[in-house]
């Protein structure tokens, strides 16, 4: 497959992840998020940057999990957080490339702590953490789609804290 189309591929991610900073609700951001996320695993894997991809596929499992948090009580607890961090600390040492492989897990780690608190403030805190650490890791292994869908990703946040107003992203209707 050309390096064109791998990194076209990217830009469709992108544009997920923009409609997820700019919706109010937790769940609806987490389902755009799971399609965004799948496309960028699909791209990562073409480019050959393993750790970026399985980081994505526990990714895409942790937001499954949010989405039915109210159907599925036990996603609630913080043990099935643990455990989604000890299955991200497998695959990242299984597909560890160098300590480059520390950023897709500093970023999912640090955002699925922050999701965990179904607090909207949280959250968006945690992606303005994670999400330089995917920009990073990004521009390392030359994902330009990710490159950019990041640095927009972090801007698209801003808009959203400012759009809503920091304190109103604390308001558990949002959830």
């Amino acid at each position: 497959m050309s390096e064109i189309v791998i990194q076209a591929i990217g830009f469709l991610g992108l544009l997920f992840f923009i409609i997820s900073y700019q919706i109010r609700s937790n769940k609806v951001l987490f389902l755009c998020q799971l399609m965004g996320c799948v496309v960028f695993c699909i791209q990562m894997l073409l480019l050959g940057a393993y750790t970026g991809a399985v980081s994505l596929l526990v990714n895409i499992l942790r937001n499954i999990l949010l989405l039915k948090i109210n159907d599925w009580k036990w996603v609630k607890s913080r043990w099935t957080l643990t455990a989604v961090i000890a299955l991200l600390t497998a695959v990242t040492a299984y597909t560890w490339s160098g300590a480059l492989s520390l950023l897709p897990f500093a970023s999912v780690a640090v955002t699925s702590i922050g999701y965990w608190t179904d607090n909207a403030q949280k959250i968006r805190l945690s992606q303005l953490i994670g999400s330089p650490c995917t920009l990073l890791y990004d521009i390392f292994v030359k994902t330009w789609g990710g490159a950019i869908s990041e640095g927009m990703t972090i801007v698209s946040i801003i808009v959203s804290i400012v759009r809503f107003g920091w304190n109103d992203l604390d308001d558990k209707k949002l959830a």
